[in-house]
């Protein structure tokens, strides 16, 4: 009788832990980031009453199965369910959840860890954190906005009022269309402008003029000016260069003075850059053509006059004002000058086991023997899941689920108790025999 009570004792040590599990399933239902998590059950050694034995020859005697009574039960393990949980929209730029699979990488307490809740916020010295004090890895943007994913992680910093430097302008674009232009009467002028920077920031205002090569179609004269800050203006070729374009295609075909890449595309230099503005040493302007073809291209076909400078590389400074977090992990800062520039970019980890991770509390886990180390590389790649800005994954609680496992645990933590009760009472009666 004591191996009954044994195995009931066992029962309802493990049917408590299975309460304890639902419980703490229910108690975290709406808990972001959250997964769910399952107990599962393994019976304990059997004690052996009798073997086995093996059938005789024919005729003599059947094969004996072996006689085994349980011990009870235990937990075996606590999984977790990895399902994805459902994304939730808030719209804060700081709330981030991931879809699919993977974590992000935090460091807390000097140790690197991993969750999955994006509730994140920017503590006093600009770092990307969890509530309770994780620290979000990634890699820093440069101060020319550029990534180097291949370096070693890095705390992910976006500080208030963080500064744009001023870029000097090098490169001007063209693009629209131009009106046809076949050689006779009054050359057509077509003016466009448009705002360059020097080495401070400083705005420098270029007006390009094209004119059309009187008595010859489709060829165009092209100038440009800058006002010189004492006074007047400067020209910024010596010689106007010309467009010329393909009588049958309407695509440019050729400039005077200017560079083909290799993409097909045209570069026009400056030949006389304006003076009285700071610019760097040997600084030279390009204005840029689009390949014939191409989106964007500059083109000659009767109809509407479209043509203008549609942009150029350089910007005055400017102060962060807001940013966004990207698919691919990338944050974008927006600028006060207009501009936007990649700030930093947040780094996922996968497992080869992500049930093998050990629960930390505070939504945070570390990596186990068990678990695989963690492949830690950007959102999209390598099995990783991306993100979604602006959104937060909810827990992955079934409640109607857990509400009837919450029955079933306590049934059998009843019926273990009945088991108890029962065995007290026949070892009561026991006892009383005279």
């Amino acid at each position: 009788m004591e191996q009954s009570l044994i195995a009931a004792v066992s029962g309802i040590e493990a049917n408590q832990t299975y309460l304890d599990v639902v419980g703490s399933n229910i108690a975290n239902a709406n808990t972001t980031g959250y997964k769910s998590e399952s107990a599962v059950f393994t019976d304990l050694l059997a004690e052996q009453v009798a073997g086995a034995s093996a059938p005789l020859p024919a005729g003599q005697g059947a094969g004996i199965n072996p006689v085994a009574v349980g011990s009870g039960v235990r937990i075996g393990a606590v999984s977790n369910d990895q399902a994805q949980g459902t994304l939730q929209q808030t719209n804060q730029p700081t709330d981030v959840a991931i879809q699919g699979q993977g974590f992000f990488v935090a460091v807390a307490g000097g140790q690197q860890l991993y969750t999955r809740a994006g509730h994140l916020a920017i503590d006093a010295n600009g770092d990307l954190s969890t509530p309770t004090g994780g620290v979000i890895q990634g890699w820093e943007a440069s101060n020319q906005g550029v990534l180097d994913t291949n370096a070693p992680t890095t705390a992910v910093t976006i500080p208030a009022g963080k500064v744009m430097q001023a870029q000097p302008t090098t490169e001007l674009t063209m693009g629209g269309n131009l009106p046809a232009w076949n050689g006779s009467g009054t050359p057509p002028v077509v003016t466009t402008s448009m705002n360059a920077y020097d080495s401070l920031g400083d705005t420098v205002p270029v007006t390009l003029t094209y004119t059309g090569v009187a008595g010859t179609a489709d060829q165009w004269t092209v100038q440009g000016s800058v006002p010189i800050p004492s006074g007047g203006s400067t020209t910024l070729w010596t010689t106007p260069p010309t467009v010329a374009f393909s009588p049958t295609t309407g695509q440019v075909s050729s400039i005077t003075g200017a560079t083909t890449n290799a993409n097909g595309s045209f570069s026009l230099p400056v030949s006389t850059m304006p003076s009285g503005y700071p610019f760097p040493a040997g600084d030279v302007w390009n204005v840029n053509f689009p390949a014939p073809g191409s989106a964007g291209a500059v083109t000659q076909f009767a109809g509407q006059q479209t043509f203008e400078a549609v942009g150029q590389d350089g910007n005055a400074s400017g102060t962060l004002e807001s940013f966004t977090i990207g698919n691919d992990g990338t944050v974008t800062g927006a600028f006060s000058n207009g501009r936007t520039e990649p700030i930093a970019q947040l780094a996922m980890a996968v497992f080869a086991n992500p049930g093998g991770l050990a629960d930390q509390g505070n939504l945070l886990y570390a990596g186990t023997a068990n678990s695989g180390q963690a492949t830690i590389g950007t959102p999209g790649t390598g099995g990783r899941g991306t993100l979604v800005g602006g959104s937060l994954e909810g827990s992955n609680v079934d409640l109607a689920s857990q509400l009837t496992d919450l029955i079933v645990a306590q049934e059998s933590y009843q019926a273990n108790t009945k088991v108890v009760t029962t065995t007290s009472q026949t070892l009561q009666a026991l006892m009383a025999i005279p």
